[in-house]
């Protein structure tokens, strides 16, 4: 008799992106599951990579990253969040925001330990903590305004709180977090005496909304640890390039956890997300420019063939009420027949939520729009035949 293997990560079912993107392949359809860019990144981020390779620096980065690229994430904390952040001690470059995750969550969590999170949510979030043997306190946020329920998030802290990962602009809904929600998370970490992981992975891709960090708060510095990842910042999502941004204390116990991850990241992706990161500030305001304006297009179109559109002021995803066309169907039914019949995926948005929480809505999808203006007006299109013809 052969032992089992982890149950839990083998219990864990294939995520609905892969299940949805191998739909869409059979069905020939327009992808607005997945959210990633299909053009390419910045030419002159990808030319300073490719030399990168080519002058005799291709061993073993230091375990914390390149000095320039540390540096760069200093600056760019000081530029755009008003942190002054010490490279040499305070930042972690990582294979990705995802291992960037990993390791700010192992270096905070025991088994027992409590973390808030709130839905929807990330799908790889719960995953981790329930690895670690962390215990999740799921708070739900309240559509269509996505409004943050303050009693409810109160209640989940206990003395047992040890974090709460904070997603903020946020994926899969679009919020942006607001002052005033922030301060009120705030409060509550100081009262349980608490940290917070924060995933502010889309920090430049705001639209006439103001990114704040939890970091930048009052009182919130030595409690924060703050990921980016230039994946989003240069739509190279591909690189895996991500950063940690944490007080020295804390820091210090993630490099540990990413020594024991994957130690260190290509060296000549760093240098280029360097170069990137100090880029001038027209840069950042071109691509939420860009981003604002596929959002504006896609939601318009949704909203024509008779779709409730949720608010969304960041991110790559706008969140669609299915109700009128769906003639009672589930999110994952009519995510289904639109791929199969109307040639567009989207993701249910089920699958961001956690069962044990309660039942989750199955009236909404996720629509990524980070494509190509052309590739959003096809797509549109399409569920505009479609709608028609269903009469």
């Amino acid at each position: 008799m052969t032992k089992p293997l982890n149950r839990q990560i083998a219990a864990l079912p294939t995520t609905i992106f892969t299940v949805m993107s191998e739909l869409a392949r059979a069905h020939d359809a327009i992808n607005l599951g997945q959210g990633f860019p299909d053009t390419e990144g910045p030419h002159d981020m990808v030319q300073a990579a490719a030399d990168a390779l080519l002058d005799g620096r291709n061993q073993y980065a230091p375990l914390t990253g390149l000095q320039e690229l540390r540096r760069a994430v200093a600056d760019s904390n000081a530029r755009f969040q008003g942190l002054e952040i010490d490279p040499e001690s305070e930042v972690i470059v990582t294979s990705g925001a995802t291992e960037a995750l990993a390791a700010s969550l192992m270096a905070l969590i025991e088994p027992g330990d409590e973390v808030v999170l709130i839905e929807p949510l990330y799908d790889t979030y719960l995953p981790m903590v329930r690895q670690l043997g962390g215990v999740p306190k799921l708070v739900r946020l309240e559509e269509p305004g996505w409004t943050l329920p303050r009693a409810a998030l109160a209640a989940a802290f206990s003395a047992r709180t040890k974090a709460i990962l904070l997603n903020t602009p946020m994926n899969p809904t679009g919020k942006v977090f607001s002052t005033e929600e922030l301060d009120f998370i705030a409060g509550l970490l100081i009262q349980h005496d608490a940290y917070a992981v924060c995933d502010e992975v889309y920090e430049h891709l705001t639209f006439d909304t103001p990114h704040v960090s939890l970091m930048s708060r009052p009182a919130m510095r030595e409690r924060c640890l703050r990921i980016g990842s230039a994946g989003k910042s240069f739509s190279l999502t591909g690189w895996k390039v991500g950063y940690v941004t944490a007080p020295a204390p804390l820091a210090t116990v993630v490099a540990k956890a990413h020594q024991n991850l994957v130690f260190a990241t290509a060296p000549n992706l760093q240098r280029a997300v360097a170069f990137g990161l100090n880029k001038d500030e027209q840069y950042f305001r071109d691509l939420a420019g860009d981003m604002a304006r596929k959002r504006d297009i896609l939601s318009a179109g949704l909203r024509g063939v008779g779709l409730d559109v949720l608010p969304c002021d960041g991110s790559y995803f706008v969140m669609a009420d299915i109700t009128p066309l769906a003639n009672g169907l589930d999110d994952v039914a009519f995510a289904r027949m639109l791929t199969e019949e109307a040639g567009v995926t989207t993701i249910p948005a089920s699958a961001f939520y956690d069962p044990s929480n309660g039942a989750p809505p199955t009236h909404l999808v996720r629509f990524a729009f980070c494509k190509q203006e052309s590739v959003l007006q096809e797509a549109v299109a399409r569920i505009e035949r479609w709608a028609s013809q269903r009469g």
